[in-house]
């Protein structure tokens, strides 16, 4: 974290050597000077943060790393300090700059005079601090690390792993079952197996469990388990499987292999084991390094040896899988029924025959809710309430204050360390990024894109050659998922995706963060903030947390279930936090926002998604810096012309649109904006906006938009199809596409378009369609296409059965016709289909082998279908079938009690009927169910 603030603040000060070449006449020297300092400094890091993970804590070790951040943090706010000065006095142009030349030049003096004396005190802050890291031995990163895991005095807390009885294993068994199948039976070929996991989910204890039984133990000619770990050294690695080998003869290891190098290792353990048997169990692997070494001392014998792995990495898992025969098995967190035998195993096992007595049930379903599954959690607070008292006070006390407990309780410690070991193996760059999650609320969900644009706006995300600053946040938020730090929270067949990281973790990150002033979270019980943080979160907080602050260094604000904010609050908010980079004010109490904002030069990230605020103030064109501008859900319906002066602006989400939305209500508004915006030539996003229905300028103006991702335009009409098709020919980078009439009856003209975007991902029309696009088959990596009030005439599959990589199809009064035909081989990635308000459509016919991978198909009301669709029992792996609104005899076909149409659904693991009872208000029943079948027949 510490390497983070210090490569954010070098990167600062190159920026400001290059644009303020002339008015840091005097101090130039100096900046540069600190910059190499803190280049070398930089190096030693590394090392020092190393120690201080291990629990090394030498002498000034902590502090050090402590001074070297604040230093960092202090540089920070001197340069944005001076450059917020620079900006206010760059706006006066022409006959009034003249008039107050003089003025200005006399009001410089000062703060020159400030910035040049500033400096020298930081310049001789960090020599001190250069100076200090070499009286501690601290070693630059160039020359290596002198701690390791061979010489550190540090004990691993996974040991317990590896001791666990059988009786406190629960939920593993038939995993465990499997494995040992697979072991003793399976392919000849010496195959691998990958066991993939979040740290603590069970891993060695499964491996572990496998590698003792029995009928393992009598199947092979020789066993070895080797725990890897972090910091591993292969050539000890290699003599220890070598020692393990002679130890399964009954023989001594010669002394010769302590003199043999890592060549001479592999080549005798190659030898010996080309004729045998044999199992090896590698517990925590951290590097793909490892297995592409050790992989040449294990041949491929065909006598039926056998690979374990256990990693927290989704890549190491699927580099080590080289053929059909190697497995990745990934071990996910017990199920509710599972975890609450497992806690109340652990915490009663002396008392109350291992139940949980009825007074404590409701405290402990909340612990083992926030444990989500994780054994090791649910087994070490169990463990420690098993020696609690066991009345609710207690239980309470220990739920109040599990954050503090985990840092401190002997019992839970345990925890605390082996998640923790996943945070130090993060590299600098990915550390800050898996931090910012304690930012929000517990189990809280959130969206990529908009993390992506927080990371950037923060200044966490470094650019790389050739690519975005959003794509590199994506590599980053793509490693966290395969390290097993991020969780999939909502994947909704690529068309809405959110993340969020278990509740353990959470509570991590929040003591982390803490320690390292990264953020402070203020809640309603604690109004005392520190000052010295970056980002302040305030979660149901009242107004008069900021009358305590007088100055501080935070650069982002959140604001969290907050349920009065008074434009007062606001104006102190901007004058007191002057360097801010982020705010956001997502789902806040607000109705207006003050001119005020316009003196937040820094600013780069303004969200007031689902505000009551109607207009954006003038003041807004001051922004210089500004990326991102969110107003979705919001009353705004024209965006001033001072938005033209942005010319920073990446992101400018207007108004939402929401798949849910667009198939229910026709009209789609969108935001009313002024010819120019062709200038915001870095505008990424941008929906959605409203077309002029007088003229068709504004659509022109999107053509010069050549780095647009995402574009929604609302209020087509048949004239100004052509003009749009003629702007999306210069969209190489678009990914989503949103374009909807302005009313059911209006055609839309979209044939023109004879190069389409070929990364178009997202595809949604809305109005009527003469023809089917020509264009559309073209797009290769079309992912979701959603046809609403379409109404063509043509089938529509026969295009696009064909598009590789199509996963979620839409239909919403998309087709007009009597038949639907998904034919052979068609729609080979169709995961989700969904067949809306098709009022014609009497007959879906599904061939065998069309739509192989479809897993979720709805149908809802198209009243003319009388007859589940024929050849829907070939699809395999269908899971669930929803059907709205349908007529009673079309239920009554399916149900298993005398139902003609049942045995095509009976395989089918959900199959649901939505029935409206009230107005809007739906009743669901699953098949089969009682309520279901006396409505049907009464």
């Amino acid at each position: 974290m510490t390497e983070t603030a210090v490569t954010l603040v070098i990167d600062k000060l190159f920026q400001l050597l290059v644009q303020e070449a002339n008015l840091l006449r005097g101090v130039h020297k100096e900046i540069v000077s600190i910059r190499d300092e803190l280049e070398s400094i930089k190096c030693f890091l590394k090392d020092a943060e190393a120690r201080t993970e291990k629990g090394d804590l030498h002498d000034g070790v902590k502090i050090w790393v402590k001074q070297v951040r604040e230093a960092a943090y202090h540089i920070e706010d001197v340069i944005d300090e001076y450059i917020l000065h620079i900006a206010q006095h760059r706006h006066e142009k022409g006959f009034v700059a003249f008039l107050h030349k003089i003025g200005s030049l006399l009001k410089n003096l000062k703060p020159h005079h400030e910035i040049a004396a500033k400096i020298q005190d930081i310049k001789i802050l960090v020599r001190d601090i250069k100076e200090r890291s070499e009286r501690y031995g601290f070693n630059s990163s160039e020359q290596g690390s002198r701690t390791s895991a061979t010489d550190a005095t540090w004990h691993d807390p996974r040991v317990g792993s590896l001791f666990i009885e059988d009786g406190e294993v629960v939920g593993i068994e038939s995993t465990r079952d499997e494995l040992i199948s697979w072991l003793v039976g399976g392919p000849s070929r010496r195959s691998v197996i990958s066991v993939v996991g979040m740290g603590g989910i069970g891993k060695t204890t499964l491996a572990k469990k496998v590698y003792e039984n029995d009928s393992v133990k009598g199947h092979f000619d020789c066993r070895v388990w080797i725990t890897v770990s972090q910091s591993y050294n292969m050539k000890k690695i290699l003599m220890t499987m070598t020692k393990h080998i002679y130890q399964a003869k009954n023989e001594r290891a010669p002394g010769e292999i302590y003199i043999l190098d890592e060549i001479m290792l592999i080549s005798q353990l190659r030898e010996y084991l080309q004729q045998k048997k044999y199992v090896v169990v590698f517990d925590d692997v951290w590097k793909t390094e490892f297995w592409e070494v050790v992989k040449h001392a294990l041949p491929c014998n065909d006598r039926g040896s056998r690979i374990i792995i256990t990693t927290r990495s989704d890549h190491i898992g699927a580099s080590c899988k080289e053929s059909s025969s190697d497995q990745v098995h990934r071990l996910e967190p017990l199920s509710q029924e599972m975890a609450w035998k497992l806690f109340c195993r652990k915490a009663f096992q002396s008392e109350f025959q291992g139940c949980c007595p009825r007074e404590l049930v409701r405290l402990s379903l909340d612990i083992v809710r926030k444990c989500e599954g994780l054994p090791l959690a649910l087994v070490a607070i169990g463990g420690l309430l098993s020696t609690k008292e066991k009345v609710p006070l207690e239980w309470q006390k220990l739920h109040n204050s599990l954050t503090s407990e985990l840092q401190s309780n002997p019992h839970l410690t345990s925890i605390t360390k082996i998640l923790s070991l996943s945070y130090h193996d993060l590299p600098y760059y990915l550390k800050s990024c898996f931090l910012y999650f304690g930012i929000f609320p517990e189990d809280y969900s959130i969206t990529d894109s908009r993390l992506f644009r927080l990371w950037i706006a923060d200044g966490f995300i470094k650019a790389k050659k050739g690519i975005t600053l959003e794509e590199v946040a994506e590599e980053n938020l793509i490693e966290l998922i395969h390290r097993n730090l991020v969780q999939v929270s909502i994947n909704d067949y690529e068309v809405r995706k959110k993340y969020r990281i278990h509740d353990l973790l959470h509570e991590i990150i929040l003591s982390k963060a803490e320690e390292l002033n990264f953020c402070q979270i203020l809640e309603a019980d604690d109004s005392s903030f520190i000052g010295k943080s970056r980002c302040l979160s305030i979660h149901d907080g009242q107004e008069n947390v900021l009358e305590t602050i007088t100055y501080s260094q935070v650069r982002s604000i959140f604001l969290f279930n907050i349920n009065e904010l008074t434009k007062s609050f606001l104006i102190k908010l901007f004058k007191k936090f002057r360097l801010l980079r982020v705010l956001d004010f997502e789902d806040a109490p607000i109705d207006c926002l003050p001119e005020e904002v316009g003196k937040l030069f820094h600013l780069k990230y303004l969200s007031l998604r689902n505000t009551k605020v109607k207009i954006l103030p003038k003041s807004l064109g001051k922004l210089q810096n500004l990326q991102t501008l969110n107003i979705l859900e919001t009353p705004v319906r024209e965006l001033p012309i001072a938005i033209f002066r942005l010319y920073n602006l990446r992101h400018l989400l207007a108004h939402y649109y929401d798949l849910e939305i667009a198939s229910s209500l026709y009209s789609l508004q969108g935001v009313k904006i002024h010819d120019g915006l062709g200038c915001l030539k870095d505008l990424q996003t941008l929906t959605l906006v409203e077309a002029n229905h007088q003229e068709v300028g504004l659509i022109k103006e999107l053509g010069k938009l050549r780095q647009l991702r995402t574009l929604g335009i609302s209020n087509m009409t048949a004239e100004n199809g052509r003009a749009l098709c003629a702007s999306l020919k210069n969209m190489h980078h678009l990914k989503l596409l949103v374009v909807s009439s302005v009313s059911e009856d209006e055609i839309l003209d979209l044939q023109s378009l004879s190069s389409p975007p070929q990364f178009l991902e997202q595809l949604i029309i809305r109005g009527k369609l003469e023809k089917f696009p020509n264009w559309i088959p073209e797009l290769q990596n079309l992912v979701t296409l959603g046809l609403y009030f379409s109404r063509l005439m043509e089938d529509p599959l026969k295009c696009i059965q064909a598009l590789p990589n199509l996963i979620n199809l839409i239909l919403n009064q998309g087709y007009d016709g009597e038949q639907l035909h998904f034919k052979e081989g068609g729609f080979q990635k169709l995961k989700k289909l969904t067949l809306r308000n098709l009022v014609k459509l009497k007959m879906v016919k599904i061939d065998r082998r069309a739509l192989p991978l479809l897993e979720q198909l709805e149908i809802r009301p198209c009243l003319q279908l009388k007859e589940v669709p024929s050849g829907i029992q070939h699809l395999k792996n269908l899971t669930t079938l929803d059907f709205l609104e349908l007529c009673r005899d079309f239920a009554l076909s399916m149900q298993p009690d005398g139902g003609q149409d049942y045995w095509k659904v009976k395989t089918i693991t959900t199959v649901r009927f939505k029935y409206r009872i009230k107005g809007e208000l739906y009743q669901m029943y699953k098949l089969g169910v009682s309520d279901l079948l006396e409505r049907l027949r009464g």
